[in-house]
């Protein structure tokens, strides 16, 4: 138990803690090894160990600070993000995490961790409890970026409905951190639909439209329903809000 009040503040911790707890590497290797061995530690993954609670026998970090100790860049993103704000309409069973390294995803106490790649280390929050997190405007514009691959479009909107207001100012940050045309495209169409919902002034949408392509795009796949916003030079659905309404949709699948 020497180590262990140590560790328990740390909730997780790799090899090279335990060396600056233990003082060696020798040190640190057997006791990492002996406490696994009594269960006061579990190994989330290689050279990530999970501190084990002698009241309740459970890992002590929750998703949010295991996926913020993955590599020393990882920052939760994307639909997390959401969840940890608590502007998730839904509780996912999957963390998304971003990091410049190169990673496996993983599982572990019944969640599933995904690495998504992320460039450099911009619109990041790193809290007092030991969790990395984008920002709510950079996790929207990510979100907008990605909501084909990570919960749909019905579920994207959903979150965005229960933000109470973004600052547009930063929302720019985000997007001039992407430099896509599209981006701006897709972002100004989404985002004004919920212009009122989100507070978002006027200079927010001229300045994406005046970053937007040029050259009329989709908003994804084509659809039968899908109109030409001609300020966006975007086809995309008539009625955006619509699809929030008619609840589980085809647009789920996205």
């Amino acid at each position: 138990m020497e180590r262990y009040r140590e560790l328990a503040a740390l909730r997780c911790f790799t090899h090279k803690d335990m060396i600056q707890l233990a003082g060696s590497e020798s040190a640190a290797t057997w006791q990492i090894k002996s406490y696994l061995q009594k269960g006061y530690i579990e190994r989330i993954r290689r050279d990530l160990y999970a501190v084990i609670s002698m009241e309740t026998g459970q890992p002590i970090p929750n998703r949010y600070q295991i996926a913020s100790r993955v590599t020393d860049d990882a920052c939760i993103s994307h639909h997390s993000a959401f969840e940890y704000y608590g502007y998730a309409n839904q509780v996912f069973y999957d963390m998304y995490f971003a990091t410049e390294k190169r990673v496996r995803p993983f599982s572990y106490d019944g969640i599933n961790y995904y690495p998504l790649i992320r460039q450099r280390n911009a619109g990041v929050i790193e809290t007092d409890t030991g969790v990395r997190v984008t920002s709510l405007e950079r996790t929207v514009i990510d979100s907008i970026a990605d909501f084909e691959k990570i919960g749909g479009l019905e579920e994207l909107l959903r979150c965005l409905l229960l933000i109470p207001s973004l600052d547009s100012d930063k929302l720019l940050d985000a997007l001039e951190f992407y430099g896509r045309s599209q981006l701006y495209q897709k972002a100004g169409y989404i985002l004004e639909t919920l212009k009122d919902e989100l507070s978002l002034p006027e200079h927010f949408f001229a300045e994406c439209e005046n970053r937007s392509s040029a050259s009329k795009t989709y908003f994804f796949e084509k659809q039968s329903d899908f109109v030409l916003y001609k300020r966006w030079k975007l086809f995309a659905p008539k009625d955006l809000k619509s699809i929030i309404n008619k609840g589980v949709t085809d647009y789920d699948a996205i």
